[in-house]
């Protein structure tokens, strides 16, 4: 379609004479073809250089974690270092108020600083106080670090300092064997 450049009415290219003005059409100015004007070629280019841009975002997205995490034993020497850490913050809390945490909430910053080095390599703690007593003091935990990589160890400690590990894609339990670092 075209727009008449005496009347700008919308009429067919192919027309000589306006229909609406009687313009005559045929000797049109330099440069007008009536054709609808074309987007440009950089626009297409940066579109085109956008979408590419964030396909490989969303690729490292989903792949730079995992690359963070480093190797597997540096992971799982991660998680052992952070259980190791919370530990002894259990272990100063109970030897100051003769009982253990209800949770790790109250153990300061360098628990949490703990916790999130674990989560850096996909390893999540988890704090399990155990019963209280007749007194309300709680004289027993568990602490886990699991893993979210398929095939790495889990862990497991308690109040005896005892680590213990599972390679099974399941929590780590009083009942597997002691963990032996390789020396």
């Amino acid at each position: 379609m075209f727009t008449c450049p005496e009347c700008e009415q919308t009429i067919n290219q192919a027309t000589e004479l306006c229909p609406y003005c009687g313009a005559d059409l045929t000797a049109r100015p330099a440069g007008e073809s009536g054709e609808a004007p074309k987007k440009p070629a950089a626009k297409r280019i940066v579109l085109i250089l956008g979408l590419v841009l964030a396909i490989l975002w969303a690729i490292a997205w989903f792949a730079v974690p995992w690359k963070l995490a480093g190797s597997k034993p540096e992971a799982e020497a991660r998680a052992r270092e952070a259980l190791a850490s919370v530990q002894e913050a259990l272990a100063a809390y109970q030897s100051s108020e003769g009982a253990f945490p209800s949770s790790l909430e109250g153990l300061g910053e360098n628990v949490r600083a703990a916790a999130q080095r674990a989560q850096s390599v996909r390893y999540t703690i988890q704090y399990a106080p155990g019963q209280p007593d007749s007194s309300g003091r709680v004289k027993s935990y568990v602490l886990t670090a699991s893993s979210g990589n398929s095939g790495y160890l889990n862990f497991y400690t308690d109040e005896s300092g005892i680590f213990r590990a599972s390679v099974e894609h399941r929590p780590a339990s009083v009942q597997d064997p002691p963990f032996k670092p390789n020396l």
